[in-house]
């Protein structure tokens, strides 16, 4: 079943974005992919050649979002939004997305007590956002560029974006898969980007603009002060990545917090979190959840030009009760319940273990405000899902071919081996296709495998039935390097 091609579900598919860097070698070429969008004037020397997304929904659910008095859902998501397509924004806008959220948090940033403290620093809650709600100049950050290519999108309960700038050569990704509601989804969505832009000043000046060459290092002394340099530099940028959600998460909390009387659905909404930076020849992840980024790579020995063997490589973890290191954790935390895990899920609610949103299984005075059966019996001592994320940098290698970032519902029936080799079969048939959207299209043959369908009639299901045979899936592939697209190479199983 699996390399069969699908040719009649355009209709299905609701995200499908593409992008070629300028020099991209053998990458997608422009009107290759709908909506794929080129850049001919920039010099090209960075570590990705192109990259192409898709998604497909399961879930039913409302276009937009009610939350921040429906600033998010009227204001913000429409001027991200623009499946199908990139398209350039400034970005320095003159007034920044947190400003036009700032008027409902800032007067009650001191009140905010919705979540656990940070981990990270010793930073005052008040000063630290009004700190970030002045809108920074381009100066004050690495990632600082004239202009940037935006895309992004809604699937269900899921959503993604993606921003370039091949002016400073990184590029940022974000797969953001909602449940019980897509509110949590919307908010990351809308926010948490421009959040990660803002807090990119916290890094020392020198360290923002010192990027180490090899080259640079006359003796071994300064070799080793630019490995330490290096290193704090990747430091710092993980550590703002982080501090970035945690902001995310009290504001969001603080919100549902504020509506929860006239939506008491909202303590229960939250969102997995995979946040993907790549700089240079630097991949950061960033994971809550089970959401997964799939590094393909040839076997050591092996490049580009030779025969070799693709090896897939989860940068994430996976955070769910499954998983028995998260588990372990689970019930070490709270050893004064003896029923933290019900039927395999965390108090009987969710098989994640670390979740963004959720608010009524981190705190018992948002679980007090469900009814009836859905409050949570014996929240003995919360908080139980944990924000703490999973943060890792790769350094990229001539070996590197392409990474596959995807949600849940995409290897709900593909392991990590299965993709790749999908990926790699198609790439290298089809340089000039779309390895997103192929994906996705193997996925809802299995998917209709599975149920005793054919593709047709799982596709013609309604969304919210069809959740019942697969979940909201959302993949981004990116293939690394600049002349990477095409190779010689058998795959491991």
């Amino acid at each position: 079943m699996l390399g069969e091609d699908i040719n009649d579900s355009e209709g299905e598919i609701k995200v499908s974005f593409g992008y070629q860097c300028n020099g991209g070698g053998d990458g997608i070429p422009s009107g290759a992919v709908k909506g794929v969008e080129s850049r001919s004037d920039i010099p090209r020397n960075g570590s990705f050649s192109c990259l192409s997304g898709a998604a497909l929904s399961a879930n039913a659910t409302l276009a937009n979002t009610n939350i921040c008095n429906g600033l998010i859902g009227s204001d913000i998501l429409p001027s991200l939004d623009s499946p199908n397509s990139f398209r350039r924004v400034l970005s320095s806008p003159s007034l920044s997305r947190l400003d036009i959220l700032s008027s409902s948090l800032q007067s009650s940033m001191s009140n905010l007590s919705c979540s656990p403290p940070s981990p990270v620093g010793s930073y005052e809650t008040d000063s630290y956002m009004l700190k970030t709600m002045s809108v920074p100049t381009r100066s004050d950050s690495f990632l600082n560029a004239v202009e940037v290519q935006v895309a992004g999108g809604a699937a269900g309960e899921d959503r993604v974006q993606a921003v370039c700038s091949e002016e400073n050569e990184w590029l940022f990704c974000a797969i953001y898969d909602g449940f019980n509601g897509r509110d949590a989804a919307d908010f990351l969505a809308g926010t948490l980007y421009e959040t990660i832009m803002f807090n990119f000043n916290l890094l020392d000046s020198e360290s923002k603009q010192y990027v180490p060459s090899i080259d640079s290092a006359s003796d071994e002394s300064s070799y080793s002060e630019m490995e330490v340099s290096s290193r704090s530099f990747r430091n710092g940028v993980l550590d703002i990545l982080h501090r970035a959600l945690s902001q995310a998460e009290n504001d969001f909390l603080y919100m549902v917090e504020q509506e929860m009387e006239d939506r008491p659905d909202l303590v229960s909404v939250g969102s997995c979190v995979l946040v993907m930076l790549l700089h240079g020849n630097n991949l950061y992840t960033l994971n809550l959840g089970d959401s997964r980024a799939v590094l393909a790579t040839f076997d050591e020995g092996n490049d580009m030009d030779q025969s070799g063997r693709l090896k897939a490589i989860q940068l994430t973890d996976s955070h769910t009760v499954d998983n028995e290191h998260e588990r372990t954790r689970l019930l070490s935390e709270h050893p004064d319940d003896s029923m933290p895990v019900i039927a395999g899920k965390v108090k009987g609610k969710l098989k994640v273990t670390r979740a963004f949103g959720v608010g009524y299984l981190k705190k018992k005075k948002l679980n007090d405000a469900l009814m009836g059966i859905l409050r949570v019996r014996n929240l003995i001592s919360p908080p139980y899902i944990s924000t703490e994320p999973s943060l890792n940098v790769h350094e990229i290698s001539k070996s590197d071919h392409f990474v596959i970032i995807g949600s849940d519902g995409l290897f709900d029936f593909l392991s990590n081996e299965e993709a790749v080799k999908l990926v790699h079969s198609y790439i290298s048939s089809n340089p000039s296709g779309d390895p997103a959207k192929f994906l996705v299209e193997q996925l809802v043959i299995k998917a209709a495998h599975s149920a005793g369908f054919s593709k047709g009639e799982l596709l013609n299901i309604p969304a919210g039935r069809r959740r019942k045979y697969h979940d909201d899936v959302t993949v981004i592939v990116i293939i690394l390097g600049t002349n990477h697209q095409t190779s010689k190479a058998s795959t491991c199983i």
